[in-house]
């Protein structure tokens, strides 16, 4: 699929996730130039009708929604091969259940903020009459700037007054789906809202209320037990989240939220009141209605005649009594608030602000004031160096009467990584390393050099040298050999010896010599040369050049000559050339008589190559010469084709 161009216009470049329908590649829209996120659907459901209209009714229920905490709907459709296809926002970041498994438990302000951002986009697809159905950590992206965008309505569908499971298959992720999902019953926005109420607990505790052997042990315990309160996992989660948390994930859909709104304005109050106790329940009536008898008249009057009597003698004393013990009392009382009053009052301060101090200082500052101090969490920070406070419970502005014990958390400084080795790769290709070590591609600076370009020359930081995780690796890659010109030598004249000698210093490569008769040129003098002397060059430019043979012999043509001559062609192999421009020099003896008939500039480089072609007439001998040493000797027949050694 990689390199595949879909609509003309979507240039598929690698694979960054898929799911149980569907694969997700990052792609490049050549038409508007930018990357988009491409969701195509498995093979093995292209031939299942069933699969390809889920298909389709997730690309036209997301498509209706616009929002920036949801992932946004470019185009759809599908090719003549059978590749149907979903065009997205591209969200350059990480999944929550990455974050999740990096980090463990998340802080208390992370997981309100995740979560209204997270409830702010489905209260949009809600207000579309969309349930998502699928809520879960692995379908949140949140991107490097912190926005929080929910994708994948994978099995989304608009709702109607019959919404349900289709033809009794479950759909949802069996961690996170409601009671009703696993009992295949009637499903509503309040289901969504039960899975978020999950996907805020993972985030508080690090690890989901239900596990199992099998998906189907997990939906029952969705049907049948309670969920574990967070803050027996996390003893730092405050009362205000832990009762959200526990009003989204009631079982009975009655008892939840009625709708994302609630939950955002109690994530919202959470912040202002961690320790609140705003979040309000449904309780059940413990005292139902009763069909009773009518009470009669005549009821009342006996019971009141009888009740008289009883009481008429001893009511004066009983009341006489309880005067004087209330005085009494009330003079005790009295006294005994003077007495304790200045004991008892514990004056009530507001909390100040020390995330930014080292520990020491934060911790002095609070006792200070009265408070006590405890030192709940140390965790890696990119913002605070080591020792730093980088967060505290409650947070500032809040009133506590003195004594009250705060929970601060301290930096560690920032999380290290190993930098790997980037040297000898190419540049266009390391992206997927910096992102699987945490860092970040710093300056890059192009110089000339041997290797190709494109090729990574350093870096810095050095390779195995632990860094800030975030960090920058600057790189200088190679932009290739520096291309140089020269003047081009007049080689007119000079012996082919020294000519060649002069093209090697000069930095330029011979390629052809051509050899031919010249009645004014000695032999092996240089007649002409294919680039003109004094001309402006590039380094390592090929030359050819054309050599004399010195006068042409006339004479009398041998007897063979007059004959129909016969041509054999073969193949020759140059190993044993000293050098890669070698000539090349074949000699025929016949009947005593050694005759040159063959001579040329050859390359070793293509040995095996070529094949050599003389003329003949019966049985001759040759000689094989590269640069006039003899190589080898072998047996010819013109007649027959034939060569022997």
């Amino acid at each position: 699929m990689i390199g595949k161009i879909l609509g003309d216009r979507y240039e598929i470049i690698e694979k960054i996730g898929g799911g149980g329908m569907a694969l997700v590649y990052k792609a490049k829209c050549n038409l508007l130039n930018r990357y988009v996120a491409v969701k195509i659907l498995r093979r093995e459901f292209t031939s299942d009708e069933e699969f390809i209209q889920s298909f389709r009714k997730e690309s036209q229920a997301a498509a209706s929604l616009s929002h920036p905490n949801v992932v946004n709907i470019y185009d759809v459709g599908n090719d003549e091969n059978d590749i149907y296809y979903i065009v997205m926002e591209y969200v350059k970041g990480k999944t929550l259940k990455k974050i999740i498994k990096e980090r463990g438990p998340l802080s208390t302000n992370e997981i309100i903020d995740i979560g209204k951002q997270i409830s702010l986009g489905l209260q949009h697809a809600h207000n579309n009459h969309i349930v998502h159905r699928d809520i879960k950590p692995h379908n949140i992206l949140i991107t490097d700037d912190g926005r929080v965008k929910v994708t994948d309505f994978g099995i989304a569908r608009a709702v109607t007054s019959s919404t349900v499971t289709n033809t009794g298959n479950i759909i949802g992720s069996v961690h996170y789906f409601s009671p009703e999902q696993a009992r295949g019953g009637y499903i509503d926005e309040k289901s969504d809202l039960y899975s978020l109420g999950i996907v805020l607990y993972e985030m508080a505790t690090g690890k989901v209320p239900f596990e199992g052997e099998s998906p189907i042990s997990v939906a029952l315990k969705h049907i049948n037990e309670d969920i574990i309160p967070p803050s027996l996992i996390n003893e730092y989660i405050p009362e205000a989240l832990e009762d959200i948390i526990m009003k989204a994930t009631q079982k009975d859909q009655s008892k939840r939220y009625n709708s994302t709104k609630e939950i955002h304005e109690d994530l919202e109050q959470t912040l202002i009141q961690p320790g609140g106790s705003f979040v309000k329940f449904e309780e059940d009536d413990d005292s139902p209605t009763q069909v009773i008898p009518v009470i009669k008249n005549e009821d009342i009057q006996l019971n009141d005649g009888f009740e008289s009597k009883k009481s008429k003698k001893s009511n004066r004393t009983i009341v006489l009594g309880a005067i004087a013990t209330a005085f009494v009392l009330a003079i005790l009382f009295t006294g005994l608030v003077f007495y304790l009053k200045d004991k008892l009052i514990i004056p009530e301060k507001a909390i100040p602000s020390v995330i930014g101090k080292s520990y020491e200082e934060g911790k002095n500052n609070l006792e200070n004031l009265g408070f006590g101090v405890e030192l709940a969490a140390e965790r890696n920070s990119d913002q605070y160096e080591k020792g730093y406070i980088i967060e505290q419970d409650p947070v500032a502005g809040e009133i506590r009467k003195a004594g009250y014990t705060l929970k601060l958390t301290v930096s560690k400084g920032p999380e290290l990584v190993e930098v790997p080795s980037f040297t000898n790769k190419n540049i266009n290709e390391i992206g997927y390393m910096l992102d699987n070590a945490g860092l970040e591609e710093g300056k890059v600076q192009y110089d000339y050099n041997a290797l190709p370009s494109g090729i990574i020359i350093s870096q810095s930081p050095e390779a195995r040298k632990e860094v800030a995780k975030g960090s920058e690796i600057n790189f200088v890659v190679s932009q290739g050999p520096e291309i140089r010109t020269i003047l081009m030598p007049n080689l007119v004249g000079e012996m082919i010896e020294k000519a060649k000698n002069t093209l090697e210093t000069s930095g330029l490569k011979l390629e052809k010599i051509e050899e031919k008769f010249d009645d004014t040129v000695e032999k092996d003098i240089v007649i002409s040369q294919s680039v003109k002397a004094g001309s402006e060059i590039e380094e390592r430019k090929v030359i050819n050049l054309v050599v004399s043979k010195g006068p042409e012999e006339v004479s009398q043509p041998p007897e063979e000559d007059e004959l129909q001559m016969k041509s054999i062609s073969f193949p020759l192999f140059y190993d044993q050339a000293k050098a890669e421009a070698f000539v090349l020099k074949i000699v025929k003896i016949q009947n005593g008589i050694s005759t040159d008939v063959y001579r040329a500039t050859h390359y070793k480089s293509k040995s095996g190559k070529e094949k050599i072609t003389i003329q003949g007439r019966d049985k001759a001998t040759i000689e094989i010469y590269f640069d006039n040493t003899l190589i080898t000797t072998k047996q010819i027949d013109f007649e027959t084709g034939k060569i022997y050694d």
